[in-house]
């Protein structure tokens, strides 16, 4: 079984070679700045393109900033 620091090690490895294989690659459209926004903007890609999502996702991480606030949210507000 693999040490922490050995698969942290590994992990940083693997985003190096990923990051030096594909440059230019902008996380697959998806525009983003947390692991927060990230699973909303894919649940929602999901749904529609991923320019639709990039679109809307600026005002709804206005309104709501993080999962607590869109917890609870109404879901006809949101």
């Amino acid at each position: 079984m693999e040490s922490k620091r050995a698969r942290a090690t590994r992990a940083v490895r693997i985003a190096a070679t990923l990051a030096e294989w594909y440059p230019d690659d902008n996380h697959g459209g998806l525009a983003f700045h947390d692991p927060f926004e990230l699973l909303v903007a894919t649940i929602l890609s999901a749904q529609c393109t991923d320019v639709k999502v990039n679109d809307v996702v600026p005002a709804l991480f206005k309104r709501y900033p993080d999962a607590a606030s869109l917890a609870k949210a109404r879901q006809a507000d949101v």
